[in-house]
């Protein structure tokens, strides 16, 4: 895809601080795009996304948001939009994840998975929705997992939430059809952030035989996916999952 495909744009990230969304943010900025972000007690890592997005000539507007209160939605993209005016794409990647055994989940951590990934994914898209249908356009790109289609043990309220996740993405799209806004997802295979710190070198092997491609997938190989779907390229898709997973799970 060639270079400021997103010219004049402006984009939302949510969890854009670090990681997989970070690599977003700086990807649609590259492609022209000016940038609103928000994070969670990540104030170090989102003041230098912010300094490297306004380095590619963006404007950038980030403030902190926990995603699972509906308040805290509302007020960031109240801000962000005073900042940088009406938006053409929202993607929704904030994320929190666990590794438990189904029998230990509490209901406190089992409803803070959903808080974030399900209520945060559904409150922030039906509060840019609105704003998007009143302008006849928009793209919204919901990053869901691969483990949505395959599972996994120890991680059974991370899929359900990405389960979710992704069926929302259809169930809207349905909705919305014929609004010029369109709904799709990307399912990432597992990458390399500092999302993998904690797990143990058996546990990291083990997820790497799961890849026919024998290895992890790097942010850069994520977040052009989602530049695809925002940008002119991306028009007819809707309704539609892209699985950059190096094979772990083939549709």
């Amino acid at each position: 895809m060639s270079k400021l495909r997103l010219q004049g744009q402006t984009a939302i990230v949510t969890g854009g601080s670090r990681g997989i969304g970070r690599g977003i943010a700086l990807t649609l900025a590259a492609e022209g795009a000016d940038i609103a972000f928000c994070h969670y007690r990540d104030n170090d890592k989102a003041k230098e996304t912010v300094s490297e997005i306004e380095n590619l000539g963006r404007k950038c507007f980030a403030s902190e948001c926990d995603v699972s209160s509906v308040s805290a939605i509302k007020e960031f993209y109240q801000g962000a939009k005073a900042a940088l005016g009406d938006f053409d794409i929202l993607v929704n990647n904030a994320g929190h994840n666990i590794t438990e055994n189904f029998e230990d989940i509490s209901e406190e951590s089992f409803s803070r998975m959903l808080d974030v990934h399900v209520k945060g994914t559904f409150f922030m898209t039906q509060t840019v929705y609105r704003d998007m249908k009143l302008q006849g356009s928009g793209r919204i790109i919901n990053i869901t997992s691969q483990l949505a289609y395959k599972g996994a043990g120890t991680l059974t309220h991370y899929c359900a939430a990405k389960g979710a996740n992704t069926t929302f993405t259809r169930a809207l799209a349905l909705e919305c059809a014929g609004t010029g806004v369109l709904v799709n997802a990307v399912a990432p295979g597992v990458t390399n952030t500092d999302l993998l710190t904690p797990l143990s070198d058996e546990l990291l092997d083990t997820l790497k035989a799961a890849i026919p491609l024998d290895r992890f997938a790097e942010v850069e190989e994520i977040a052009p996916a989602v530049a695809f779907l925002a940008s002119p390229e991306g028009s007819f898709f809707h309704g539609s999952c892209i699985s950059p997973n190096g094979g772990e799970v083939m549709f």
